[in-house]
């Protein structure tokens, strides 16, 4: 149609406009909750009866929980900046971090995804933590309290190598004198729900522009501080050391691990008082974090905006807290490789739960979806809508994991994980399905030699399809 006529129809044509305009009001609203270290088994309402989560429980009830969720490791000892790259940009590892480099040709052509979601009509928020080599204020419209990587300064002695049994715990979770996510004097993961709150009014003003809100807690990342009466809702008696606790991971050399940051905060070997008192202190900021999520929760339904909502929740990936030997993020094991991930919104189903095997960055596309975005080309993660509606019942034909180049690789297919560590060419081989705490090794087990053989040619063909720099 001829631009002037085109304009006579819609100058002449008054129901069209109250069309578009109708259109443009029903675009849904995206609101997305990001935690920081959060491992997939810390969600009561899902089996995980050891920590109190009722407004995350609220999420998974009312809405479809993901229950197999990955993300493919990193490239340096700070996951969340591999897996907040790729989140952002839509690519897989290895092609992440090489925007990761220099991400302006990225903001320039407008590609990253609170991009995508502004030039689609939508009014843009963030708050928390970033962690990515870009600036928020050119990427969103509304920026409160861009917080850095950790909470700090962190870098305090007491909090290293402790608790020790029978000796005074040097570190106090509940001391500003630590700062941290004290700092400033309240709590960060309250000044999330606060801009949250603020966020949501602002949004209540123009109910005809649609919202996307990104907000994201440093909880529950180290130090994990919270208030006492969160501490006090978990006496150590309450604690379990995980079934597949070790007091040391005999490849933690081989992985490049055993001195990164997040291992040195609990000593080695690991004790099983040491263990307990971390996972205490990991439950507590849990909590106070799902107090505070509670409120965002209440506000959107206060400001009469939940029905046209989506909700999405996840974190940038797990972490062990004694599960294996480790205490941190920086291996291929399920605790942490898989966050949380649930869903819910208008026409998400209630109490359902996807067993497939997902990326958690597959919600940039699932929000673009919802948008009615269409997918760019240079978007490698998949939307998670056909899952949800059972348009289909896999996502990927297996899942990848990597930790810098030469040190650990992953590789799940058909139910099998295998780990490889290159520097000493070791693998290690679970059947998931039958053993998902992987405590039964079967990679020098005869009966398996032929899965290990056929994982590991898959695995070089994988090597290909991620751009994997290992030679």
């Amino acid at each position: 149609m001829h631009v002037s006529s085109l304009f006579r129809l819609l100058v002449l044509s008054p129901w069209l406009l109250a069309s578009v305009s109708f259109l443009q009001a029903e675009k849904p609203n995206i609101l997305f909750i990001f935690a920081d270290d959060q491992c997939y088994e810390t969600i009561a309402a899902l089996g995980h009866t050891d920590i109190d989560t009722p407004h995350l429980d609220r999420l998974a009830n009312s809405g479809t929980v993901f229950t197999h969720t990955y993300n493919m490791g990193g490239w340096h000892g700070a996951i969340c900046v591999a897996s907040r790259t790729m989140i952002n940009t839509g690519r897989f590892l290895w092609r992440a971090r090489e925007l990761d480099k220099n991400l302006r040709p990225e903001i320039s052509n407008e590609r990253m995804w609170s991009q995508l979601m502004r030039n689609a009509g939508y009014e843009t928020f963030f708050t928390g933590k970033w962690h990515v080599n870009a600036d928020t204020g050119q990427i969103f419209d509304h920026v409160s309290h861009v917080r850095p990587g950790m909470p700090g300064p962190v870098f305090y002695p007491e909090a290293y190598g402790r608790p020790v049994e029978g000796e005074p715990d040097p570190w106090d979770a509940t001391d500003p004198k630590f700062a941290g996510f004290w700092a400033g004097g309240t709590h960060w993961s309250e000044v999330v729900a606060n801009n949250a709150e603020r966020f949501l009014d602002i949004a209540a003003e123009s109910p005809d522009k649609p919202f996307f809100m990104y907000l994201a807690f440093n909880a529950p990342h180290d130090p994990r501080q919270a208030p006492q009466e969160y501490l006090d809702r978990y006496p150590l008696d309450r604690i379990k050391v995980p079934e597949n606790y070790q007091e040391s991971y005999p490849y933690s050399e081989a992985g490049n691990v055993a001195t990164v940051r997040d291992e040195v905060l609990a000593p080695s070997p690991r004790t099983e008082y040491a263990v307990k008192v971390h996972r205490r202190e990991y439950y507590a900021i849990i909590t106070h974090m799902d107090e505070q999520i509670g409120r965002i929760l209440d506000k959107l339904e206060e400001t009469g905006q939940a029905d046209n909502t989506y909700i999405i929740f996840t974190a940038d990936h797990g972490l062990a807290v004694g599960h294996h030997g480790f205490i941190g993020k920086q291996n291929m094991y399920e605790h942490s490789l898989r966050p949380p991930l649930m869903v819910m919104g208008p026409t998400i189903p209630k109490g359902k739960k996807v067993d497939a095997r997902v990326y958690l960055q597959d919600v940039m596309p699932t929000t673009l979806e919802l948008a009615g975005i269409p997918k760019p080309e240079y978007v490698e993660f998949q939307s998670l809508l056909p899952l949800i509606a059972g348009k289909r019942d896999k996502q990927y034909d297996y899942i990848y994991g990597a930790y810098e180049p030469g040190s650990q690789r992953a590789l799940i297919s058909q139910g099998f994980k295998m780990i490889f560590y290159p520097t000493i060419e070791k693998y290690r081989l679970y059947h998931l399905d039958k053993d998902p705490q992987e405590m039964n090794d079967l990679a020098d087990d005869p009966r398996y030699k032929g899965r290990l053989e056929r994982m590991i040619s898959e695995f070089i063909f994988v090597q290909g399809r991620m751009a994997d720099p290992l030679k």
